[in-house]
């Protein structure tokens, strides 16, 4: 028991490093790709199929937001593999499938909760925030900037009013949803959006 321990205390103190330490590692090799998420691919096919999320996009934001350290834990509290914010992201799942308070830090360094809370919030997005975008480029794109920025910040780029913003969203090309995203403020976003589309088209 005592030597259990003692090995998750390593793990533990070594992978917990933030997720911006962990991007350094950050690399466009396919092999290497599959590599890091082969260990979570069961995981990822049926959270994919039990939330009807795209199982690619599942993996590429994986990658993208914490290399496939599970003990990832970013500088503003997000946790794991799909750095998951208890208090944002986990909160809105939780109170979604009738749970109370929000997931705890041990919970989130578990895969098989913290790829369930990720592909949930996923659907979440795609079915409330972005609901009514046509074009599924578009929507795929319009997810992971929603993703790291939050979905009314992305809307607001296009309209205050989350009707009009899908309205426009749905007369512009992807080109130009580009376009959109890459003048806001927030440029980490666009920056995350194009990382993201780069694994999503290797693997």
């Amino acid at each position: 028991m005592v030597l259990k321990f003692f090995i998750f205390s390593i793990f533990f103190i070594l992978g917990c490093n933030t997720s911006e330490n962990v991007k350094k590692h950050f690399s466009l090799n396919k092999k290497q790709i599959e590599k890091t998420i082969d260990r979570w691919n069961i995981i990822i096919k049926h959270a994919s199929i039990q939330y009807n999320v795209d199982e690619k996009l599942i993996k590429s934001i994986i990658y993208v937001e914490s290399a496939g350290n599970t003990f990832a834990r970013s500088s503003s509290n997000a946790i794991g593999l799909m750095q998951i914010k208890p208090s944002a992201a986990g909160l809105d799942i939780y109170r979604l499938i009738g749970k109370k308070g929000e997931p705890s830090i041990q919970e989130l360094y578990n895969p098989q909760i913290n790829i369930n809370i990720g592909a949930s919030y996923i659907h979440l997005l795609q079915k409330r925030n972005l609901f009514g975008i046509k074009n599924k480029e578009i929507m795929r794109y319009a997810t992971i900037v929603s993703y790291v920025n939050g979905a009314s910040a992305l809307l607001k780029i296009f309209a205050k009013n989350q009707d009009t913003a899908i309205k426009i969203i749905n007369s512009i090309t992807v080109k130009k949803f580009f376009q959109y995203v890459n003048k806001h403020p927030a440029k980490q976003a666009s920056h995350y959006l194009e990382k993201v589309i780069k694994i999503y088209k290797l693997i």
